[in-house]
């Protein structure tokens, strides 16, 4: 089972675009209490965890509300740290 039949297109558009600042936090899993079977296969780890959390984007962890969020782009973390320390050096 892939991760697409756990989660639908729409679904997963509404999970992304959630609003943290009108979020129940009642709601939401804390990522502290998700554990996974080491012994599975990456799929399945996948699927577990997706289980568990409910929403990849939006959860807990402790007292924080933490929201995820990916920017279409080529760029990896290392070139924006870089260019980041470079913006800074010319201030």
């Amino acid at each position: 089972m892939e991760q697409d039949a756990l989660i639908s297109p729409k679904e997963r558009e509404k999970m992304k675009n959630m609003d943290i600042r009108s979020v129940c936090r009642e709601d939401l899993m804390d990522i502290r209490e998700v554990s996974i079977d080491n012994s599975l296969s990456a799929e399945e780890k996948r699927q577990e965890f997706i289980r568990q959390i409910k929403n990849p984007y939006v959860y807990k962890q402790g007292d924080y509300v933490v929201k995820l969020s990916f920017s279409d782009t080529d760029l990896t973390l290392m070139d924006c740290l870089k260019e980041y320390i470079e913006h800074i050096a010319e201030e």
